[in-house]
């Protein structure tokens, strides 16, 4: 059985819609995969409509933006009632700091230069819940400043980059909770990726595991063989769950092909437990995986 549980559609910032998104994964051969777009549910129904048609499994799930120890920290959440209002409240306040965001980047950008516009970057994003910096980066190759979504954030889109503006995120350990309360369950996306390893040792593990975080992503592109090593030892001696993922964007990302890193099916089922157990306490009702 091959999973992959962190994939992108253009509810977010992938480059495929969520039908395609899942027709994709079907073809790529694998069994189950997750949509987890950033901070947001809308693909939902139309991924159900195509893993039922595909026969695939589909778990429904998000990519939550939050902040941990000064730095941000991404939670991948599965198969919470996504109705919950505190959840709703949580990440409207996430998609409002990411569509607020955009003008700064931009103003940022045309003081050194570079001339993108704002209708440039909506036109990118289309119908995703909310332009981020994906969608500046897609506008900047559509007008030849860069070559690709790589080349744009290491020039002007990562921190103490000319383009780089801060944005508001939820704390983590409320997220953390919220989630759960809302019947879903959690696990923290590639956490030693993009120089976050400070924020994340074990004993910051241990804590957040304590207010309910599930698992770790051990498995991703941006962790070397060592980190993953090292990561998957914590998550041993804290009985956390592994998993591993491509995180998927299409186009978006090279080098994440759906399938590259997968997660064992001995730890989807103990996340699945995991998932029946907090929607049973929450009283939610909650998605279940589809097929």
């Amino acid at each position: 059985m091959r999973i992959d549980l962190h994939t992108h559609s253009l509810a977010s910032d992938g480059t495929q819609t969520p039908a395609e998104l899942v027709e994709a994964a079907a073809h790529a051969g694998l069994d189950v995969v997750a949509l987890t777009d950033h901070d947001t549910a809308v693909g939902w129904p139309e991924a159900a409509r195509a893993a039922e048609a595909a026969g695939i499994a589909l778990v429904r799930g998000m990519e939550i933006s939050t902040s941990y120890g000064g730095r941000g920290v991404h939670l991948l959440a599965y198969l919470p009632d996504p109705t919950y209002p505190p959840l709703v409240e949580g990440l409207d306040r996430v998609l409002e700091g990411r569509n607020a965001r955009v003008p700064a980047i931009v103003e940022q950008l045309r003081e050194t230069g570079v001339e993108v516009t704002e209708a440039d970057v909506r036109r990118m994003a289309g119908a995703s819940a909310a332009a981020g910096r994906p969608h500046v980066a897609d506008a900047l190759v559509a007008s030849g400043v860069v070559v690709d979504r790589r080349e744009a954030f290491s020039r002007y889109l990562n921190p103490g980059r000319p383009g780089h503006v801060h944005r508001y995120a939820a704390e983590l350990v409320t997220m953390l909770e919220t989630v759960h309360a809302a019947g879903g369950v959690t696990v923290i996306a590639h956490p030693w990726g993009r120089a976050a390893r400070g924020a994340l040792d074990e004993a910051a593990f241990a804590a957040l595991a304590e207010r309910g975080l599930a698992g770790i992503e051990v498995d991703h592109r941006d962790h070397t063989v060592e980190q993953r090593d090292e990561l998957r030892g914590i998550a041993a001696n804290l009985g956390m769950v592994v998993t591993g993922s491509s995180d998927h964007h299409g186009l978006g990302k090279v080098d994440h092909d759906l399938g590259c890193f997968t997660t064992a099916p001995e730890e989807y089922a103990r996340l699945l437990e995991l998932a029946t157990t907090a929607a049973r306490l929450s009283g939610r009702r909650t998605p279940e995986v589809v097929g």
